[in-house]
């Protein structure tokens, strides 16, 4: 499967489609007050950046980084196109954003997920790359539908 993953912008018909599915998802399966999902609207802002992946002319997922200071970033609208999980889509699009985070010299990344089961698939990835789970921050707070991580970077991790 070849993966193209692109900038993105939420106005894009297949991207505020997938945007649409990922607000879909947390909506049924957070109570309101535990949900943290960004309107697309709030995607296109100059401090967020966001990606697609692409099979094709097919679109197979989406993630933004959004900048917290100079020194810390926040993954956000992670979400893979439903028949495209399991192939890899959600690790290309946390490589791309990690990778970001370190051209733009970024010491940590940060996220808040879920913790039902339907956001089990999500933790499990960020748990494999690296992510280990941290207190809340930001605006975020404590609550039992909610868990936050963090991953500090290093210079390795910096493209040559």
């Amino acid at each position: 499967m070849a993966l193209r993953i692109t900038f993105a912008r939420a106005v894009h018909p297949a991207v505020s489609a997938v945007l649409e599915a990922h607000a879909a998802h947390c909506s049924d399966a957070s109570p309101p007050e535990s949900r943290h999902y960004l309107p697309a609207a709030e995607l296109d802002t100059p401090d967020i950046t966001l990606w697609a992946a692409w099979v094709g002319e097919e679109i197979a997922g989406v993630g933004a980084l959004k900048a917290l200071s100079p020194e810390d970033g926040e993954i956000k609208s992670m979400h893979t196109v439903h028949e495209m999980r399991r192939r890899g889509v959600g690790a290309a699009i946390l490589g791309k954003i990690e990778s970001e985070a370190a051209r733009r010299t970024y010491r940590a990344l940060w996220l808040e997920t879920g913790t039902m089961p339907e956001f089990a698939p999500a933790r499990a990835l960020y748990e494999r790359h690296g992510f280990t789970p941290c207190p809340p921050f930001g605006d975020y707070f404590e609550d039992p539908n909610s868990v936050c991580y963090t991953k500090t970077l290093t210079q390795a991790e910096a493209p040559r």
